[in-house]
């Protein structure tokens, strides 16, 4: 397939994100040009030429809660705008433009590059019923939320429309898109670096007050992003609640940070984990909140864990749960569509209920009681769904064959002028 001598852009708010892997192999493939556009945050990557850009201001405060969202993409999108016009003033003009048009970064790509081929990462199209919004009776959708929940896909309506091809990551993701657009999605996962997530069983972690914890020790483990509902962060405590009224011969170890990812903050108090950690009693000696961990040292919770729980809205798969798969962990995953997709009960993992931290604590418990190779099987298939279904070098063939696809379609290879491959961008 020929991939070779060609410009890329990729645009994402927090570059790389779900463009690490094919960014970095493109760029590595000679005669291709790799450039990045991101928000301060983003960080840049090897042979990635990146840029950074910040929008001029934030939304008004006049303006309807409804349309901040919009406002926001807007203003992302004014600000791409002019370093896309400043990389065609320096004789950058993309062939490929792959962009998480989210935030509203893609908004006017097409006025300023409209012979480029624009891919654009479609993550989500939000619902009233179904999917995340009012799925948790926790968390009820009021008729305010519901009419702000329709009008924040205006944005993604538009990013649909707008694209040349749409990449969901999962077939349930796509499926939440309206289904006149279903032909115009493709699914491709960037996928998992199975080289790094994968068992090790001399794997240790240091706990704060300087114990060691190893696979010897039964240790449930609970990955997040944010600790919040919207990760079943509620469920997880009140089970440990009922586990540890039980018995106290387990660690559980925590990852993830106080911020909110999705959803609410709770009223009255500065972070979710403050708010149950009033309302649920536990011993927290015995439970650990390790917080943002870098990523070799949250690879080493995944490889010691006896049971690693991971809870879902129907809304975007985690990659942790993925990871945790390669890691042979031994899953408990919510009954949810999205990870249903990927767990199934009694082969690669378990399921549970959402709501059930009763049921999800006796799961846990037949588990600790269990001799480790009573799992053995279920924790070997989980790794072999990743390997078979969810590698980097998998992702990245499908959008190498895509792209190969698309290009011929387009029906021209990039014009090689003296400014095609400028260094000064």
């Amino acid at each position: 397939m020929q991939t070779l001598g060609h410009n890329y852009l990729f645009i994402h708010q927090n570059f790389p994100g779900q463009f690490r892997h094919i960014a970095a192999r493109l760029a590595q493939l000679p005669g291709n040009r790799v450039v990045s556009i991101g928000q301060p945050q983003s960080v840049a990557i090897k042979g990635v030429s990146h840029i950074a850009y910040k929008p001029k201001r934030l939304p008004a405060k006049s303006t309807h809660r409804y349309l901040i969202g919009m406002e926001s993409a807007v203003l992302a999108g004014q600000a791409v705008a002019e370093v896309l016009l400043g990389l065609k003033q320096k004789g950058f003009t993309p062939d490929v433009v792959v962009a998480h048009p989210g935030w509203g970064e893609g908004l006017y790509l097409q006025d300023i590059f409209p012979d480029a081929k624009i891919f654009h990462f479609s993550e989500f199209y939000y619902q009233v019923e179904g999917a995340d919004a009012g799925f948790d009776p926790e968390q009820p959708l009021s008729p305010d939320e519901r009419a702000r929940v329709r009008t924040r896909n205006a944005l993604h309506l538009l990013n649909l429309e707008q694209c040349d091809v749409a990449i969901s990551p999962t077939w349930w993701q796509r499926s939440v898109h309206p289904q006149a657009y279903h032909d115009k999605i493709q699914v491709i996962h960037e996928g998992v670096d199975t080289t790094l997530a994968k068992p090790d069983d001399t794997a240790e972690v240091t706990l704060p007050d300087g114990r060691v914890l190893t696979k010897q020790n039964k240790v449930i483990t609970f990955v997040a992003r944010n600790l919040e509902p919207y990760r079943g962060f509620p469920q997880f405590l009140r089970a440990m609640a009922a586990l540890q009224a039980r018995r106290n011969d387990f660690e559980v170890l925590i990852v993830g940070a106080d911020s909110v990812s999705y959803g609410a903050a709770p009223v009255g108090f500065a972070n979710w984990r403050e708010k149950l950690l009033q309302e649920i009693p536990l011993d927290l000696s015995r439970i650990h909140f390790m917080g943002k961990l870098p990523y070799v040292d949250y690879l080493k919770v995944l490889q010691i864990s006896s049971a690693h729980v991971y809870l879902s809205y129907p809304f975007v798969l985690s990659w942790s749960m993925l990871e945790a798969m390669a890691c042979g962990c031994l899953v408990l995953g919510s009954r949810t569509a999205p990870v249903q997709e990927v767990l199934e009960h009694g082969h690669n993992g378990l399921l549970v209920d959402f709501f059930a931290p009763a049921a999800l604590a006796d799961q846990l418990a037949e588990v600790l009681d269990a001799a480790p190779q009573t799992w053995s099987g279920l924790r070997t298939a989980a790794r072999q769904t990743i390997l078979n279904r969810y590698t980097v070098e998998q992702g990245f063939a499908q959008w190498q064959a895509l792209l190969a696809r698309e290009l011929a379609d387009f029906g021209y290879h990039r014009r090689l002028t003296k400014n095609s491959n400028r260094t000064d961008l």
